[in-house]
């Protein structure tokens, strides 16, 4: 399914003419996504909801039942056919993830839950060396997932985190993220992407910074990874924490990837079977990594599921999404800033993804969901896990659309559309 990138400029109902990606699949492409072909409220599905969460592809779920229906055992348990079978499969998984990150060894490739327990597993065992005192230093764009595990750390340990603000256009204020450290500074945890502006932090400045002055480095690449080629060797990147459902596969999968040498450092995050060498009533060994941080049953079908959807992207091409969703969103911003009394939050080109918050003046953001919802579109409204954020803006939550490579043209139109009749319903 890999296409060339060929633009064009095609006239439509909506705007005097726009570019497309003229090669790009789109009809194939929203043809393996049967939830798209829904009806919500009567109204034809319109799914901006993707920062959220990711709806999935035939082949996903297909290889997820096809396994439960061929295959289902449990992972490095058995000696049985389907247990091998099981473990091969879980292991062709970590595999493909340990490539499509650019991984040195599947030994630094940890399957979790999904991105907030991969932070939490981070905050927990590097958190039981440190003492109080100790600094760890983030960001007023994080969400919680990467700011609660650290003041757990602040509350039992007496640790201080230090944030860096971001300035009026909703960057990252470097000069004074360079300031913050100190001979107390022990670790850097920040995210690639805002999941509530779209906003690409410049990573490889802040990790090389970090790096200058001997600290390591959290990188939270759940609202990333899906839309950005992420190598991990290439950046220098320590920890790197993302979600699988956010990227087309189920729910309840997850990776935390860490350099080997670090990793071997860290206590294990949780205990029970699997993840030890061998245990005495008056001590236990642990087992090498990865297993040592994968405590109990594995969400083996998950991992599965990660590898199918890994698949398909690299069928389709990262660029290639890249390119068609900065596109769309490129529309859906200037179609948007078209509206009156609309304030849309990190306009810019040049380093955004497609997660677009906005608010309508003298309008709650959740009665505009609402209403949106109603006519088929599905939008997130609230603070989006990012309060501290939020208080920054001084306000109390956006609408949020946050678009996919199978999103179109037309339903950015349509969705305009009817966020006018919104507007002029409530006001």
């Amino acid at each position: 399914m890999q296409c060339a990138q060929k633009w064009e400029f095609v006239e439509n109902n909506f705007s005097k003419k726009y570019i497309k990606m003229s090669s790009f699949p789109i009809e194939k492409i929203r043809a393996d996504f049967p939830i798209l072909k829904q009806k919500v409220n009567g109204k034809q599905l319109v799914y901006f909801d993707n920062g959220a969460t990711t709806q999935k592809p035939d082949i996903v779920i297909s290889t997820i039942a096809d396994f439960y229906r061929t295959t289902n055992s449990n992972v490095h348990r058995g000696v049985h056919y389907f247990s091998n079978k099981s473990t091969e499969l879980y292991e062709e998984a970590r595999e493909t993830v340990r490539k499509f990150i650019n991984a040195r060894t599947s030994k630094e490739i940890i399957f979790t839950k999904g991105t907030t327990e991969g932070l939490n597993l981070i905050a927990s065992s590097f958190g039981q060396n440190l003492k109080s005192g100790d600094e760890i230093i983030l960001t007023e764009m994080e969400h919680h997932s990467n700011i609660v595990p650290w003041h757990f750390l602040r509350q039992t340990k007496g640790v201080v985190l230090k944030f860096v603000p971001i300035s009026d256009d909703y960057q990252l204020d470097f000069e004074a993220y360079k300031k913050l450290f100190s001979e107390k500074t022990k670790l850097v945890s920040m995210l690639y992407v805002s999941n509530s502006l779209g906003t690409i932090n410049p990573i490889e400045k802040y990790i090389d910074y970090a790096h200058s002055k001997g600290i390591p480095i959290v990188i939270d690449a759940a609202q990333s990874i899906q839309h950005i080629k992420t190598d991990v060797q290439k950046l220098d990147i320590d920890f790197l924490a993302f979600s699988g459902h956010k990227m087309y596969a189920e729910t309840g999968i997850g990776v935390v990837y860490g350099k080997q040498e670090l990793l071997e450092k860290l206590p294990p995050y949780q205990g029970g079977g699997d993840m030890i060498e061998d245990v005495w009533v008056d001590k236990v060994t642990y087992a090498e990594l990865p297993l040592k941080f994968e405590a109990g049953t594995a969400n083996y079908a998950g991992a599965i599921s990660l590898k199918a959807a890994i698949d398909y992207i690299q069928q389709i091409g990262l660029e290639n999404i890249s390119e068609y969703e900065k596109m769309l969103t490129n529309y859906a911003i200037e179609k948007l800033s078209e509206i009156d009394g609309i304030k849309v939050y990190a306009t810019s080109e040049s380093n955004k993804t497609s997660a677009i918050s906005f608010n309508v003046e003298g309008l709650h953001h959740y009665d505009v969901g609402t209403l949106l919802d109603q006519m088929g579109v599905a939008v997130r409204t609230g603070g989006h896990c990012t309060h501290p954020l939020m208080k920054k803006l001084n306000i109390t939550g956006t609408v949020r659309s946050s678009l996919s490579f199978y999103n179109t043209i037309e339903e950015i139109d349509y969705f305009v559309e009817a966020l006018k009749k919104v507007i002029k319903i409530l006001k």
